[in-house]
């Protein structure tokens, strides 16, 4: 498991359910990295931002700014000094919590049965634990289940943003935001997504993805 100097806590930012996916595909979007269009990209997560409460917007435009003063050469230079050359900023949730260990890969099928789940199917190249992905399943879905997710690996996350903090990243900036939309959640409801993520999902639902050993809301009634 990683460790590190941890900072205090940001207080929760009360957040409707539109302002929360919006903030969480925002920082899937800028938290991936910097490739084509990155421009445009910058200015749709600047526009979207506005609608969100002053905090989080805060936090997500004092990292465009700094992008756009960057360039997105250099800031592709710094994304790969930061998240691919140092390990308590690495991005895939599950070394958080169970170190860079054969158990991850039992970790990432943890995570891949909640994407197969909610309905998704993850590229031949992607991980189910990669935060920008386990983001955009929150901000496309919105769903109860992937916040809950999140929410229970926020130790890992703490550790990234204190980090980021530590090496004076600008990408601290997106932790915050991402922290600052978190909920609380008891003791029990972490110890069952822990559990899923640390021992994987049970055997007969391997390949399937269409149970969890917590409830799923129910979608018989949607179109």
């Amino acid at each position: 498991m990683v460790d590190s100097p941890r900072l205090p806590r940001l207080e929760r930012t009360a957040c409707t359910p539109d302002q929360l996916r919006t903030a969480h595909m925002i920082v899937s979007v800028l938290l991936d990295y910097p490739g084509e269009a990155y421009d445009e990209a910058l200015a749709a997560a600047s526009e979207s931002a506005a609608g969100l409460p002053a905090a989080v917007r805060d936090d997500v435009q004092e990292f465009v700014a700094w992008a756009r003063s960057t360039g997105a050469r250099a800031v592709a230079e710094h994304y790969v000094d930061t998240f691919d050359q140092r390990r308590r900023c690495a991005l895939y949730l599950s070394y958080y919590a169970v170190g860079d260990t054969r158990q991850r890969g039992v970790a990432i099928l943890g995570f891949k049965a909640v994407v197969r789940a909610l309905g998704f199917e993850l590229g031949r190249d992607e991980l189910a634990d990669y935060l920008p992905l386990v983001l955009e399943l929150s901000g496309r879905t919105g769903d109860r289940v992937v916040l809950e997710l999140l929410a229970s690996h926020r130790d890992g996350i703490e550790v990234m943003r204190s980090a980021l903090r530590g090496f004076r990243s600008p990408y601290a900036h997106l932790l915050d935001a991402l922290c600052r939309t978190l909920p609380p959640i008891d003791e029990r409801t972490s110890e069952r997504y822990q559990r899923l993520v640390t021992q994987g999902p049970p055997a007969e639902m391997v390949g399937v993805g269409t149970s969890l050993p917590f409830p799923l809301p129910d979608r018989s009634a949607q179109p």
